[in-house]
Parts: C-alpha cells; structure tokens; sequence
C-alpha cells in the first residue's frame, strides 16, 4: 500500500485539518500518517484558539515517522510559526521527500486568520521553493503573487507570476465569487483550466485540505500532477454532492460518501 504524510494542525469539528485529510487519504486508498503542528480549538462557525506544538516535538513527530515508515507523497497544510516552517523546510531536504503539496493555508473558512505575517515570509523563503505543487485559493493567491485577481486572466498571470518565483506547480483555485469551480494548474509556462461541477452546498468546511490531500494521495500512487488533480477535482465533487449538513455554520463534507462495503 503507498503511503501518504500530512502536516498540518487539528481541526475539533473533524471537517478540516489533520482529520480531514486522514479521511480523504484513507477513502483515496492510501495509507494516511500524520504530524501535527497545532492544535485547534474549532467548529463550523469559527476558530476561538490555536496552541503551536514546539518546533522541538515537530521535528521528533517527522523523524519518528519517516524513518520507519517513508511516505510516498506529503501535503502540508496549516502551518502557523516561523520556526515551525523551518523544520518542516530541514526535514523535506534532509530525507530528499517527494510529491511534496502545500496547501498555504492563510485564512479559515470562517475568516479566522491561520498564519502570522513573519512566518508568510519563512513560508516564501524556505518552504514553498521545495513544493511540487502549491494550491492557494484567490486571496492566498493574492499573498503569493502580489496582485489583486479580479479575472481568470488574473489567475493566469498570478499563477504564473507564482510559478515562476518559486519553481513549482501552481493549481490556483476558483472560488470567492470568481470562476467558481473552475481551478487553474500551471507550470513549466504553460497551464490548464479543470472544470469543476458547481454544487449549491453551502457546507465547504475542509474543501482545501481534502482537495490537496486527494492530490497528495493521487500522487503517492504514481498519477502524474494533472490526472492526480484531475481525480482530487472528482472525488471533492462527490464528497459535496453527498450533501452532508452538520453544525450551525459552514458544516464538513462527507468524506467517506464512496465507501461501502460490510464495514
């Protein structure tokens, strides 16, 4: 079985985070292991706390999993520190880690901000130049990029503009109001458009997270990147579609609405 590493922090509601993407590794048929870089205090209406774990326990989280269970593919997400950044940064280099995608989870889905301002510049400096893809929704796009996106021909340019600076691919995601489900993947100059299906759900909880960790495991089992976005694009489709609705604000997927059988 191919395995897959997530980095990320804890989500309590379970619809985002290290829990979200152990449920979509798993129902993509990998094998999920985890470390984890904060611990959340979170439901679907908001983020009311967040506690960083030292960078010491970060980098004996890494270490204790890698050198005894090597993951084929690893997805970064919510990563809050400076300090934290740069021990993820070390690690990547030091094992020689492919299929690495970083999700630069910046804002929540509730608005709530994720990252401090100094660990933007450690994520741009030392963490993002190792990535084998990026997959920045349009305001995370507009970090990244410096420009405002108003038009898919902003998420061209700001795609590019990203591309280029950091040396990996960029999936640039529709969403807030512009090109709805429609991402964006470009790299090595030129891109592609991935139609999504537009499903009126309103429960998008964990929709970054699950769509980086479905590439990630797509990757683990040797997909090349546009057919492992491509099956990430379908497999979120359906998760939306099974129309879960729990919690009192932006409620979580159903991440397990393709799994049958006697358990």
């Amino acid at each position: 079985m191919r395995t897959a590493l997530t980095i990320a922090g804890s989500d309590t509601c379970g619809g985002a985070g290290i829990q979200a993407d152990i449920k979509t590794m798993t129902a993509n048929g990998v094998y999920a292991m985890s470390a984890i870089t904060a611990l959340t205090a979170q439901n679907t209406t908001g983020v009311t706390g967040i506690m960083d774990v030292t960078p010491e326990f970060l980098k004996l989280e890494l270490d204790t999993v890698i050198t005894d269970i090597r993951p084929d593919a690893v997805k970064i997400g919510m990563v809050s520190a400076s300090e934290l950044i740069r021990v993820i940064s070390e690690t990547i280099r030091n094992y020689e880690l492919t299929n690495v995608v970083v999700d630069p989870v910046m804002v929540a889905t509730s608005g709530a901000r994720l990252i401090s301002e100094d660990a933007i510049g450690t994520l741009k400096e030392c963490l993002l130049p190792l990535a084998t893809v990026l997959t920045p929704n349009i305001p995370e796009a507009e970090v990244l990029s410096g420009m405002e996106i108003k038009s898919a021909e902003d998420m061209v340019k700001a795609a590019e503009m990203i591309s280029k600076n950091y040396g990996c691919a960029v999936l640039c995601k529709g969403g807030h109001n512009l090109n709805d489900a429609n991402d964006l993947l470009y790299r090595n100059g030129s891109c592609r458009w991935f139609k999504g299906r537009r499903i009126n759900n309103p429960n998008t909880h964990g929709t970054g997270c699950t769509l980086s960790s479905a590439i990630a495991s797509n990757l683990a089992k040797g997909y090349d990147l546009d057919t492992a976005v491509e099956k990430a694009k379908n497999y979120i489709s359906g998760a939306l579609a099974a129309m879960l609705d729990l919690g009192k604000g932006s409620g979580p997927m159903n991440h397990a609405f393709a799994i049958s059988g006697e358990y």
